[in-house]
Protein backbone atom coordinates (compact mmCIF):
# COMPACT_ATOMS: atom_id res chain seq x y z
CA UNK A 1 0.00 0.00 0.00
CA UNK A 2 1.33 3.44 -0.91
CA UNK A 3 2.34 5.99 1.73
CA UNK A 4 0.62 9.34 1.41
CA UNK A 5 2.22 12.61 2.48
CA UNK A 6 -0.25 15.43 3.15
CA UNK A 7 1.25 18.89 2.81
CA UNK A 8 0.85 21.42 5.60
CA UNK A 9 -0.10 24.77 4.10
CA UNK A 10 0.00 27.68 6.54
CA UNK A 11 -1.89 30.74 5.27
CA UNK A 12 -2.22 34.24 6.64
CA UNK A 13 -4.06 37.26 5.34
CA UNK A 14 -4.58 40.89 6.20
CA UNK A 15 -7.86 41.87 7.89
CA UNK A 16 -10.62 42.30 5.31
CA UNK A 17 -8.83 40.21 2.71
CA UNK A 18 -9.35 36.54 1.82
CA UNK A 19 -6.99 33.56 1.53
CA UNK A 20 -7.27 33.54 -2.27
CA UNK A 21 -9.15 30.33 -3.13
CA UNK A 22 -12.60 28.76 -3.33
CA UNK A 23 -13.58 25.77 -1.22
CA UNK A 24 -16.01 23.56 -3.12
CA UNK A 25 -18.00 20.36 -2.89
CA UNK A 26 -18.68 19.08 -6.40
CA UNK A 27 -21.05 16.48 -7.73
CA UNK A 28 -19.39 13.08 -8.31
CA UNK A 29 -16.22 14.29 -6.57
CA UNK A 30 -15.22 13.22 -3.04
CA UNK A 31 -13.78 15.59 -0.47
CA UNK A 32 -13.44 19.33 -0.02
CA UNK A 33 -11.79 20.73 -3.15
CA UNK A 34 -9.51 23.71 -3.64
CA UNK A 35 -10.56 25.65 -6.73
CA UNK A 36 -10.08 29.03 -8.45
CA UNK A 37 -6.77 29.99 -6.85
CA UNK A 38 -6.16 33.71 -6.97
CA UNK A 39 -2.98 34.48 -8.90
CA UNK A 40 -0.42 35.76 -6.40
CA UNK A 41 -2.79 35.22 -3.46
CA UNK A 42 -1.73 33.68 -0.12
CA UNK A 43 -2.98 30.19 -1.09
CA UNK A 44 -1.14 30.04 -4.42
CA UNK A 45 2.06 31.48 -2.99
CA UNK A 46 2.02 28.93 -0.15
CA UNK A 47 1.80 26.03 -2.59
CA UNK A 48 -1.89 25.13 -2.83
CA UNK A 49 -2.92 23.53 -6.13
CA UNK A 50 -6.21 23.30 -7.97
CA UNK A 51 -7.93 20.04 -7.04
CA UNK A 52 -6.13 19.61 -3.69
CA UNK A 53 -8.33 18.00 -1.04
CA UNK A 54 -8.47 19.52 2.45
CA UNK A 55 -7.99 16.84 5.13
CA UNK A 56 -7.39 18.92 8.25
CA UNK A 57 -8.20 22.51 9.24
CA UNK A 58 -5.87 23.38 12.10
CA UNK A 59 -6.28 20.37 14.44
CA UNK A 60 -9.66 19.15 13.14
CA UNK A 61 -9.99 16.31 10.61
CA UNK A 62 -12.60 17.53 8.12
CA UNK A 63 -12.77 14.91 5.37
CA UNK A 64 -16.06 13.60 6.79
CA UNK A 65 -17.56 16.97 7.76
CA UNK A 66 -20.15 18.95 5.82
CA UNK A 67 -19.13 21.83 3.58
CA UNK A 68 -20.66 24.43 5.90
CA UNK A 69 -18.80 23.01 8.92
CA UNK A 70 -15.45 23.26 7.13
CA UNK A 71 -16.18 26.80 5.96
CA UNK A 72 -17.03 27.78 9.54
CA UNK A 73 -13.77 26.28 10.86
CA UNK A 74 -11.77 28.33 8.36
CA UNK A 75 -13.69 31.52 9.13
CA UNK A 76 -13.26 31.06 12.87
CA UNK A 77 -9.48 30.79 12.39
CA UNK A 78 -9.23 34.54 11.86
CA UNK A 79 -6.31 35.84 9.81
CA UNK A 80 -4.25 32.65 9.87
CA UNK A 81 -5.05 28.99 9.33
CA UNK A 82 -3.18 25.72 8.77
CA UNK A 83 -4.38 23.10 6.28
CA UNK A 84 -3.31 19.51 5.69
CA UNK A 85 -4.00 18.91 1.99
CA UNK A 86 -3.48 16.01 -0.39
CA UNK A 87 -3.16 16.30 -4.14
CA UNK A 88 -6.08 15.08 -6.24
CA UNK A 89 -4.43 11.93 -7.61
CA UNK A 90 -3.16 10.75 -4.22
CA UNK A 91 -6.50 11.49 -2.58
CA UNK A 92 -8.49 9.43 -5.08
CA UNK A 93 -5.99 6.58 -4.91
CA UNK A 94 -6.07 6.60 -1.10
CA UNK A 95 -9.86 6.46 -1.14
CA UNK A 96 -9.77 3.51 -3.57
CA UNK A 97 -7.36 1.65 -1.28
CA UNK A 98 -9.40 2.43 1.84
CA UNK A 99 -6.55 4.33 3.53
CA UNK A 100 -7.38 6.01 6.84
CA UNK A 101 -6.42 9.59 5.97
CA UNK A 102 -7.08 10.83 9.49
CA UNK A 103 -3.87 9.14 10.58
CA UNK A 104 -1.19 9.62 7.88
CA UNK A 105 1.55 6.97 7.80
CA UNK A 106 4.16 9.58 7.02
CA UNK A 107 4.99 12.86 8.64
CA UNK A 108 3.14 15.73 6.91
CA UNK A 109 5.29 18.01 4.84
CA UNK A 110 5.11 21.71 5.76
CA UNK A 111 4.90 23.80 2.57
CA UNK A 112 7.17 21.26 0.89
CA UNK A 113 9.62 20.57 3.73
CA UNK A 114 9.47 18.49 6.89
CA UNK A 115 10.71 21.14 9.32
CA UNK A 116 9.02 24.40 10.25
CA UNK A 117 9.56 27.17 7.74
CA UNK A 118 11.77 30.07 8.87
CA UNK A 119 10.04 33.40 9.35
CA UNK A 120 10.83 36.91 8.18
CA UNK A 121 10.89 39.49 10.98
CA UNK A 122 9.20 42.80 11.74
CA UNK A 123 11.53 45.40 13.26
CA UNK A 124 10.39 48.75 14.66
CA UNK A 125 13.02 51.49 14.75
CA UNK A 126 12.78 54.84 16.57
CA UNK A 127 15.33 57.37 15.35
CA UNK A 128 18.04 58.52 17.77
CA UNK A 129 20.06 61.68 17.09
CA UNK A 130 18.59 61.85 13.56
CA UNK A 131 19.99 58.41 12.77
CA UNK A 132 18.86 54.77 12.59
CA UNK A 133 22.43 53.39 12.80
CA UNK A 134 22.50 51.34 9.58
CA UNK A 135 23.18 51.70 5.87
CA UNK A 136 21.63 50.15 2.75
CA UNK A 137 23.52 48.47 -0.05
CA UNK A 138 22.72 46.60 -3.23
CA UNK A 139 24.55 43.48 -4.40
CA UNK A 140 25.40 42.97 -8.03
CA UNK A 141 23.47 40.02 -9.41
CA UNK A 142 21.07 39.88 -6.43
CA UNK A 143 17.60 41.38 -6.25
CA UNK A 144 16.79 43.92 -3.56
CA UNK A 145 18.50 46.00 -0.93
CA UNK A 146 20.42 44.71 2.07
CA UNK A 147 21.23 46.02 5.54
CA UNK A 148 24.86 46.86 6.23
CA UNK A 149 26.97 48.83 8.72
CA UNK A 150 24.50 47.96 11.51
CA UNK A 151 26.04 49.65 14.54
CA UNK A 152 26.47 47.31 17.50
CA UNK A 153 24.17 48.51 20.27
CA UNK A 154 22.60 51.11 18.00
CA UNK A 155 18.95 51.73 17.17
CA UNK A 156 18.75 49.17 14.34
CA UNK A 157 20.69 46.50 16.21
CA UNK A 158 18.45 46.80 19.29
CA UNK A 159 15.39 46.51 17.05
CA UNK A 160 16.57 43.16 15.64
CA UNK A 161 18.19 44.32 12.40
CA UNK A 162 21.30 42.42 11.32
CA UNK A 163 23.86 42.82 8.56
CA UNK A 164 22.85 41.11 5.28
CA UNK A 165 19.11 41.20 6.12
CA UNK A 166 17.14 41.86 2.92
CA UNK A 167 14.61 44.71 3.08
CA UNK A 168 11.12 43.69 1.91
CA UNK A 169 8.65 46.25 3.26
CA UNK A 170 8.60 49.71 4.80
CA UNK A 171 5.51 50.44 6.92
CA UNK A 172 3.59 47.70 5.12
CA UNK A 173 4.60 48.83 1.60
CA UNK A 174 6.61 46.42 -0.53
CA UNK A 175 9.88 47.96 -1.74
CA UNK A 176 11.56 44.98 -3.42
CA UNK A 177 11.37 46.63 -6.83
CA UNK A 178 12.40 50.10 -5.65
CA UNK A 179 15.80 51.63 -6.32
CA UNK A 180 18.28 52.51 -3.59
CA UNK A 181 17.50 56.22 -3.89
CA UNK A 182 13.73 55.62 -3.79
CA UNK A 183 13.97 53.59 -0.58
CA UNK A 184 16.28 56.13 1.09
CA UNK A 185 13.82 58.89 0.21
CA UNK A 186 10.87 56.92 1.62
CA UNK A 187 12.68 56.41 4.91
CA UNK A 188 13.62 60.10 5.15
CA UNK A 189 9.98 61.18 4.69
CA UNK A 190 8.65 58.97 7.49
CA UNK A 191 9.76 61.05 10.43
CA UNK A 192 11.08 59.53 13.63
CA UNK A 193 10.01 55.89 13.37
CA UNK A 194 9.76 53.11 10.81
CA UNK A 195 8.63 49.48 10.60
CA UNK A 196 10.73 47.15 8.43
CA UNK A 197 9.93 43.66 7.18
CA UNK A 198 13.27 41.87 6.79
CA UNK A 199 14.45 38.41 5.80
CA UNK A 200 17.77 37.00 6.86
CA UNK A 201 19.81 34.88 4.45
CA UNK A 202 18.29 31.52 5.54
CA UNK A 203 14.71 32.80 5.28
CA UNK A 204 15.36 34.49 1.96
CA UNK A 205 16.88 31.39 0.37
CA UNK A 206 14.11 29.15 1.74
CA UNK A 207 11.30 31.10 0.08
CA UNK A 208 13.26 31.67 -3.11
CA UNK A 209 13.74 27.90 -3.44
CA UNK A 210 9.96 27.50 -3.16
CA UNK A 211 9.29 30.37 -5.57
CA UNK A 212 7.07 31.81 -2.84
CA UNK A 213 6.51 35.44 -1.99
CA UNK A 214 7.48 36.65 1.48
CA UNK A 215 4.90 38.87 3.17
CA UNK A 216 4.24 40.31 6.60
CA UNK A 217 1.57 37.65 7.16
CA UNK A 218 4.43 35.16 7.62
CA UNK A 219 6.46 37.29 10.02
CA UNK A 220 7.52 36.89 13.62
CA UNK A 221 6.88 39.87 15.90
CA UNK A 222 9.27 38.80 18.65
CA UNK A 223 11.53 41.81 18.01
CA UNK A 224 8.80 44.45 18.41
CA UNK A 225 9.21 46.54 21.59
CA UNK A 226 5.54 46.48 22.62
CA UNK A 227 3.48 43.31 22.61
CA UNK A 228 -0.22 42.38 22.69
CA UNK A 229 -1.41 40.65 25.86
CA UNK A 230 -3.36 37.44 26.39
CA UNK A 231 -5.96 37.91 29.13
CA UNK A 232 -7.41 34.77 30.72
CA UNK A 233 -10.43 35.44 32.93
CA UNK A 234 -12.72 33.30 35.05
CA UNK A 235 -16.17 34.79 35.45
CA UNK A 236 -17.17 35.87 38.95
CA UNK A 237 -20.66 35.89 40.46
CA UNK A 238 -21.05 39.42 39.11
CA UNK A 239 -19.60 38.79 35.66
CA UNK A 240 -16.12 39.76 34.45
CA UNK A 241 -16.27 43.32 35.75
CA UNK A 242 -15.71 45.51 32.70
CA UNK A 243 -17.59 47.37 29.99
CA UNK A 244 -17.06 47.01 26.25
CA UNK A 245 -17.43 50.35 24.51
CA UNK A 246 -16.94 52.24 21.27
CA UNK A 247 -15.32 55.68 21.14
CA UNK A 248 -15.97 58.30 18.41
CA UNK A 249 -12.27 58.96 17.71
CA UNK A 250 -11.07 55.38 18.11
CA UNK A 251 -11.55 52.28 16.01
CA UNK A 252 -12.38 48.87 17.39
CA UNK A 253 -13.84 47.49 20.60
CA UNK A 254 -12.43 49.14 23.71
CA UNK A 255 -12.31 48.24 27.39
CA UNK A 256 -13.77 50.63 29.94
CA UNK A 257 -15.09 50.89 33.53
CA UNK A 258 -13.04 48.08 35.02
CA UNK A 259 -14.28 47.31 38.52
CA UNK A 260 -11.75 47.20 41.35
CA UNK A 261 -11.05 43.63 42.45
CA UNK A 262 -12.94 42.16 39.47
CA UNK A 263 -11.73 39.20 37.38
CA UNK A 264 -10.88 41.68 34.61
CA UNK A 265 -8.62 43.77 36.86
CA UNK A 266 -6.96 40.70 38.38
CA UNK A 267 -6.26 39.30 34.90
CA UNK A 268 -4.46 42.51 33.85
CA UNK A 269 -7.06 44.19 31.63
CA UNK A 270 -6.54 47.96 31.30
CA UNK A 271 -8.76 50.93 30.43
CA UNK A 272 -8.78 51.66 26.67
CA UNK A 273 -7.28 48.29 25.74
CA UNK A 274 -8.58 47.29 22.31
CA UNK A 275 -9.95 43.75 22.06
CA UNK A 276 -8.46 42.04 19.00
CA UNK A 277 -9.78 38.49 19.45
CA UNK A 278 -12.02 36.43 21.72
CA UNK A 279 -10.93 32.80 22.26
CA UNK A 280 -8.66 33.08 19.22
CA UNK A 281 -11.36 34.46 16.90
CA UNK A 282 -10.49 37.77 15.22
CA UNK A 283 -13.03 40.56 15.73
CA UNK A 284 -12.14 43.02 12.95
CA UNK A 285 -15.37 42.49 11.03
CA UNK A 286 -17.64 42.06 14.08
CA UNK A 287 -20.17 44.57 15.38
CA UNK A 288 -20.29 45.63 19.02
CA UNK A 289 -23.20 43.29 19.76
CA UNK A 290 -21.47 40.37 18.03
CA UNK A 291 -18.38 40.83 20.22
CA UNK A 292 -20.52 40.95 23.36
CA UNK A 293 -22.27 37.78 22.22
CA UNK A 294 -18.96 35.98 21.63
CA UNK A 295 -17.75 36.85 25.11
CA UNK A 296 -20.98 35.58 26.64
CA UNK A 297 -20.77 32.35 24.65
CA UNK A 298 -17.32 31.68 26.15
CA UNK A 299 -19.09 30.51 29.30
CA UNK A 300 -17.28 30.89 32.61
CA UNK A 301 -13.80 31.12 31.05
CA UNK A 302 -12.82 33.76 28.51
CA UNK A 303 -9.55 34.48 26.71
CA UNK A 304 -9.00 37.91 25.15
CA UNK A 305 -6.17 39.13 22.95
CA UNK A 306 -5.79 42.86 23.61
CA UNK A 307 -3.47 45.72 22.70
CA UNK A 308 -2.86 49.00 24.50
CA UNK A 309 -2.77 52.23 22.51
CA UNK A 310 1.00 52.29 21.93
CA UNK A 311 1.10 48.66 20.79
CA UNK A 312 -1.90 49.25 18.54
CA UNK A 313 -0.17 52.23 16.95
CA UNK A 314 2.96 50.22 16.15
CA UNK A 315 1.01 47.37 14.53
CA UNK A 316 -1.08 49.81 12.52
CA UNK A 317 2.06 51.56 11.33
CA UNK A 318 3.32 48.26 9.93
CA UNK A 319 -0.17 47.39 8.57
CA UNK A 320 -0.10 44.02 10.36
CA UNK A 321 -2.51 42.26 12.68
CA UNK A 322 -1.74 41.62 16.37
CA UNK A 323 -2.81 38.05 15.62
CA UNK A 324 0.79 37.54 14.49
CA UNK A 325 1.69 37.64 18.20
CA UNK A 326 -0.88 34.89 18.83
CA UNK A 327 0.78 32.76 16.15
CA UNK A 328 4.24 33.41 17.63
CA UNK A 329 3.03 32.25 21.03
CA UNK A 330 1.60 29.05 19.56
CA UNK A 331 4.91 28.31 17.85
CA UNK A 332 7.07 29.05 20.89
CA UNK A 333 7.71 27.16 24.11
CA UNK A 334 5.21 29.32 25.96
CA UNK A 335 4.15 29.01 29.58
CA UNK A 336 1.36 26.43 29.98
CA UNK A 337 -1.31 29.10 30.60
CA UNK A 338 -0.58 30.64 27.19
CA UNK A 339 -0.60 27.27 25.44
CA UNK A 340 -3.92 26.34 27.01
CA UNK A 341 -5.49 29.65 26.08
CA UNK A 342 -4.45 29.43 22.47
CA UNK A 343 -5.63 25.88 21.97
CA UNK A 344 -9.08 26.51 23.46
CA UNK A 345 -11.79 27.09 20.87
CA UNK A 346 -14.83 29.23 21.57
CA UNK A 347 -16.95 26.21 20.69
CA UNK A 348 -15.42 24.04 23.43
CA UNK A 349 -17.51 23.99 26.61
CA UNK A 350 -16.50 22.69 30.02
CA UNK A 351 -18.12 19.35 30.85
CA UNK A 352 -20.81 19.40 33.50
CA UNK A 353 -18.68 17.08 35.63
CA UNK A 354 -15.19 18.42 34.96
CA UNK A 355 -13.64 21.27 36.91
CA UNK A 356 -11.13 23.35 34.94
CA UNK A 357 -8.25 25.34 36.36
CA UNK A 358 -8.75 24.17 39.92
CA UNK A 359 -6.12 24.83 42.54
CA UNK A 360 -4.88 21.22 42.66
CA UNK A 361 -5.56 19.71 39.22
CA UNK A 362 -5.37 15.93 38.86
CA UNK A 363 -5.67 13.38 36.09
CA UNK A 364 -9.16 12.01 35.53
CA UNK A 365 -10.12 8.34 35.53
CA UNK A 366 -13.11 8.20 33.18
CA UNK A 367 -15.24 5.06 33.16
CA UNK A 368 -17.93 4.72 30.51
CA UNK A 369 -20.42 2.24 29.11
CA UNK A 370 -21.02 2.20 25.35
CA UNK A 371 -24.50 3.28 24.24
CA UNK A 372 -26.29 2.79 20.93
CA UNK A 373 -24.35 5.87 19.75
CA UNK A 374 -20.97 4.54 20.88
CA UNK A 375 -18.78 6.17 23.53
CA UNK A 376 -19.40 9.67 22.16
CA UNK A 377 -15.93 11.03 21.37
CA UNK A 378 -13.22 11.06 18.70
CA UNK A 379 -9.61 10.09 19.27
CA UNK A 380 -7.16 12.35 17.45
CA UNK A 381 -3.45 12.05 16.85
CA UNK A 382 -1.41 14.04 14.32
CA UNK A 383 2.19 13.32 13.46
CA UNK A 384 4.50 15.79 15.19
CA UNK A 385 2.16 16.47 18.12
CA UNK A 386 2.55 14.63 21.40
CA UNK A 387 0.25 11.76 22.28
CA UNK A 388 -3.38 11.06 21.50
CA UNK A 389 -6.02 13.57 22.51
CA UNK A 390 -9.80 13.69 22.83
CA UNK A 391 -11.93 15.61 20.37
CA UNK A 392 -15.63 16.18 19.62
CA UNK A 393 -17.05 14.94 22.92
CA UNK A 394 -20.81 14.51 22.35
CA UNK A 395 -22.79 16.50 24.91
CA UNK A 396 -24.77 14.12 27.08
CA UNK A 397 -22.97 11.08 25.65
CA UNK A 398 -21.11 8.40 27.58
CA UNK A 399 -17.77 10.23 27.40
CA UNK A 400 -19.26 13.57 28.48
CA UNK A 401 -21.01 11.96 31.46
CA UNK A 402 -17.75 10.23 32.43
CA UNK A 403 -15.90 13.58 32.45
CA UNK A 404 -13.93 13.51 29.17
CA UNK A 405 -13.32 16.90 27.57
CA UNK A 406 -12.05 18.12 24.23
CA UNK A 407 -8.22 18.37 24.17
CA UNK A 408 -7.73 15.94 27.11
CA UNK A 409 -4.50 13.95 26.67
CA UNK A 410 -4.92 10.16 26.85
CA UNK A 411 -2.49 8.52 29.29
CA UNK A 412 -3.93 5.04 29.82
CA UNK A 413 -6.57 2.85 28.20
CA UNK A 414 -7.91 0.10 30.47
CA UNK A 415 -4.84 0.38 32.70
CA UNK A 416 -2.26 0.29 29.88
CA UNK A 417 -0.05 3.35 29.29
CA UNK A 418 -0.43 4.60 25.69
CA UNK A 419 1.76 7.72 25.68
CA UNK A 420 4.19 6.13 23.22
CA UNK A 421 1.57 4.12 21.30
CA UNK A 422 0.55 4.86 17.72
CA UNK A 423 -2.91 6.09 16.83
CA UNK A 424 -3.84 2.71 15.32
CA UNK A 425 -2.71 0.85 18.45
CA UNK A 426 -4.83 3.03 20.76
CA UNK A 427 -7.87 2.79 18.47
CA UNK A 428 -7.45 -1.00 18.45
CA UNK A 429 -7.34 -1.11 22.25
CA UNK A 430 -10.53 0.92 22.51
CA UNK A 431 -12.33 -1.29 19.99
CA UNK A 432 -11.25 -4.45 21.81
CA UNK A 433 -12.54 -3.12 25.12
CA UNK A 434 -16.11 -4.01 24.17
CA UNK A 435 -18.88 -2.09 25.90
CA UNK A 436 -16.84 -0.93 28.89
CA UNK A 437 -13.97 1.55 28.60
CA UNK A 438 -11.73 3.06 31.25
CA UNK A 439 -9.39 5.95 30.33
CA UNK A 440 -6.91 7.90 32.40
CA UNK A 441 -6.65 11.39 30.92
CA UNK A 442 -5.52 14.86 31.95
CA UNK A 443 -5.60 18.38 30.62
CA UNK A 444 -2.84 19.55 28.32
CA UNK A 445 -1.77 22.06 30.97
CA UNK A 446 -1.32 19.40 33.64
CA UNK A 447 0.36 16.98 31.22
CA UNK A 448 3.09 19.51 30.42
CA UNK A 449 3.50 20.44 34.09
CA UNK A 450 4.01 16.83 35.21
CA UNK A 451 6.42 16.14 32.34
CA UNK A 452 8.52 19.17 33.28
CA UNK A 453 8.63 17.95 36.89
CA UNK A 454 9.64 14.47 35.71
CA UNK A 455 6.73 12.83 37.50
CA UNK A 456 5.15 9.64 36.18
CA UNK A 457 1.42 9.23 35.87
CA UNK A 458 1.58 5.98 37.83
CA UNK A 459 2.04 8.17 40.92
CA UNK A 460 -1.32 9.81 40.24
CA UNK A 461 -3.56 6.90 39.26
CA UNK A 462 -4.86 6.30 42.78
CA UNK A 463 -5.58 10.00 43.33
CA UNK A 464 -7.14 10.57 39.92
CA UNK A 465 -10.51 12.27 39.77
CA UNK A 466 -13.58 10.26 38.87
CA UNK A 467 -17.02 11.68 38.00
CA UNK A 468 -18.10 10.88 41.57
CA UNK A 469 -15.21 12.75 43.25
CA UNK A 470 -15.59 15.76 40.97
CA UNK A 471 -19.32 15.95 41.62
CA UNK A 472 -18.81 15.59 45.37
CA UNK A 473 -16.19 18.37 45.45
CA UNK A 474 -18.42 20.67 43.40
CA UNK A 475 -21.34 20.06 45.78
CA UNK A 476 -19.14 20.82 48.78
CA UNK A 477 -18.00 24.08 47.18
CA UNK A 478 -21.52 25.15 46.19
CA UNK A 479 -22.82 28.09 48.31
CA UNK A 480 -25.84 27.47 50.51
CA UNK A 481 -27.75 30.39 49.02
CA UNK A 482 -28.00 31.26 45.33
CA UNK A 483 -25.37 33.70 44.12
CA UNK A 484 -26.35 37.13 42.93
CA UNK A 485 -27.82 37.03 39.44
CA UNK A 486 -25.25 37.74 36.80
CA UNK A 487 -25.33 41.41 35.83
CA UNK A 488 -25.57 42.06 32.13
CA UNK A 489 -22.90 44.64 31.51
CA UNK A 490 -23.49 44.93 27.77
CA UNK A 491 -26.38 44.00 25.46
CA UNK A 492 -26.24 40.90 23.28
CA UNK A 493 -27.97 39.87 20.09
CA UNK A 494 -28.31 36.49 18.46
CA UNK A 495 -26.73 36.12 15.05
CA UNK A 496 -28.32 34.23 12.21
CA UNK A 497 -26.35 31.57 10.35
CA UNK A 498 -26.13 31.62 6.58
CA UNK A 499 -27.42 28.78 4.47
CA UNK A 500 -24.94 26.10 3.44
CA UNK A 501 -23.05 26.88 0.28
CA UNK A 502 -21.28 24.38 -1.94
CA UNK A 503 -18.94 27.00 -3.35
CA UNK A 504 -17.39 29.36 -0.82
CA UNK A 505 -14.64 31.92 -1.36
CA UNK A 506 -12.06 31.96 1.44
Amino acid sequence: MAMYKPRVISLAKKPGQNFGFYLRVEQNEEGHLIRCLEMGGPAELAGMKDGDRVLWVNRTFVDGLSHSEVVELVRNSGTSVAFHVLDETSYKQAKTEGVNLSNPQSKPVANGVAKAAPKPKLCYLVKSNSNYDFSLRSVKGEMGLFMTDVTSGGVACKAGVRNKDRLLEINGENVENCTHDEVVEKIRKLGGSVMFLLADDETDKFYQSKHAKIGAWLATVKHLPHKPRIINMSKGSDGYGFMLKEEPNHTGHLIGDIERGSPAEKAGLKEMDRVVAVDGNLLDSCSHDQVVDRIKKSGDQCCLLVVDQKTDQIYQQGKVSPMLFWEDMKDSNSPPSYIEAMNTSASVRPSTLAQKREENPRPKLCKMEKTAHGFGFHLNGIQGLFGQYIKEVVKGGAADIAGLEDEDIVIEVNGVNVEQSSHEEVVGMIRRSGNHLEMLVCSKNLYEELKIKGETFNDHVHTADTPETIKKRQEEARPETPTKAERQRTPSVSSSSSAESLDMRL
